[in-house]
């Protein structure tokens, strides 16, 4: 083979490496991404209406695994919502549907048999931040009688601040 001939067979090989990446990768039948706004809707209506996100999720499944950046990586999914206003009968929903359960929602929940244990394995993750900078002593606060072993337990830890600033 001659020196141009190589040098030529070279340049139209990577030619063709830089226009089609992702059919080579195998990329190119990769969904597109849900739009913003109706993982925003999403996050915002799995604080409360549980109705809504049935609907959505009705027309979007995956959107259960979904989260929403409020800024400055305070990010936040479904459960993550229901978790620390409360809503329990939306975070067991959510759970139920295949949703990703978070050791704060857990908490809130008061499953005091599944968040223990990793927490006394893992004792830093105490100071872990559940969204918009929520401690666990807050989602415990918001489990009411359900949580209220976990509750004592993060006081015996030592824990007073029910949020912390994350900016």
């Amino acid at each position: 083979m001659k020196r141009n001939d190589f040098i030529k067979g070279v340049g139209l090989t990577t030619l063709g490496f830089a226009f089609l990446p992702n059919r080579i990768a195998g990329q190119d039948d990769k969904p597109a991404a849900y739009q913003k706004e109706v993982v925003k809707t999403f996050v915002r209506a799995s604080h409360s209406n549980l109705d809504k996100v049935k609907e959505l999720l009705d027309e979007y499944p995956n959107l259960i695994y979904s989260s929403w950046d409020w800024g400055k990586g305070d990010f936040e999914t479904g459960i993550d919502a229901g978790g620390h206003i409360g809503h329990k009968k939306m975070v067991n929903f959510l759970i139920e549907k295949g949703a990703r359960p978070t050791l704060h929602a857990l908490t809130m929940l008061g499953k005091t048999s599944l968040v223990k244990p990793v927490l006394l394995a893992y004792p830093n993750l105490i100071h872990s931040l559940g969204p918009h900078g929520f401690t666990f002593l807050h989602h415990a606060q918001k489990g009411g009688e359900e949580a209220k072993e976990l509750l004592a337990f993060f006081e015996t830890k030592g824990q007073t601040e029910t949020k912390v600033s994350l900016w």
